[in-house]
């Protein structure tokens, strides 16, 4: 007897894409300080950090902690409201803890300098840390970017996602609250920008984010991110564009 085609397809498909993971750096081992510091990531906006899943980064420790202690760590980060999902790759004593724990290792988020005194973590949605936003009335020419552009002429609907891999990404519409726009180079959106933008997705410093109604709930440029609640509220409802300064994002009104 001859099986159907319907049998013979996969039960499932396995694929590698784009995802948005946070990175937690531990700076220091203060589980206390983390759940509090935690806390505050959360209250401060709760859009960005709710049920965001989470990869644990020991590299800056001094020294690994135990099972145990990340046991312990696992549960302050889902306790305030996130949802860690692994470790990140750092030396072989870390592939080991990850392996006795039966978590996964994700690709190691790229390292910035630290400085003594700092908070005792560090939440990134991409690469880095949070940067100092400021503003300027003569940002430098933006970066060329060789790959090809995506045109988008359709509104962004809450929800929806819509990524430029390899080039730049050109809306000409409305990027919803809770929607999210991706491009490894520079966004252009000549539309309302409510909702996510992220450029430089894998680590193009040089991209910008532009913008003719600047209402976002977060921008980031190579990991480098700021959310609503943090951004000059002189700049919101303005055209706007946002570049890196090293490891500064920047925010200046176009025009």
């Amino acid at each position: 007897m001859v099986e159907s085609s319907r049998n013979l397809e996969p039960a499932a498909e396995l694929k590698f894409g784009q995802v948005g993971i946070a990175n937690l750096r531990l700076k220091r081992f203060d589980a206390e300080a983390m759940s509090a510091e935690l806390a505050l990531r959360l209250k401060s906006a709760p859009q960005l950090f709710l049920r965001t899943p989470v990869v644990l980064d020991l590299s800056h420790l001094p020294g690994l902690p135990g099972e145990n202690e990340v046991r312990d760590l696992f549960a302050r980060i889902r306790a305030a409201g996130m949802l860690p999902v692994g470790l990140s790759y750092g030396t072989s004593e870390n592939e080991a803890l990850a392996r006795s724990l039966d978590l996964p290792l994700f690709a190691k988020f790229r390292a910035a300098f630290e400085r003594a005194g700092e908070p005792a973590v560090e939440v990134s949605t991409a690469a880095q840390a949070p940067a100092e936003t400021s503003t300027r009335s003569t940002p430098p020419p933006p970066g060329r970017n060789e790959g090809q552009t995506l045109h988008h002429d359709n509104p962004v609907r809450s929800g929806q996602q819509v990524y430029a891999r390899g080039g730049d990404l050109v809306l000409t519409k409305l990027v919803a609250n809770g929607a999210e726009v991706i491009a490894d180079g520079s966004i252009h959106v000549y539309g309302a920008l409510r909702g996510r933008a992220l450029a430089g997705a894998q680590g193009n410093t040089t991209a910008r984010i532009y913008c003719q109604e600047f209402h976002a709930e977060l921008v980031s440029i190579a990991g480098q991110y700021r959310v609503f609640e943090d951004l000059p509220p002189d700049l919101r409802g303005k055209p706007v564009q946002a570049w890196l300064e090293g490891e500064k994002l920047l925010l200046a009104r176009l025009g």
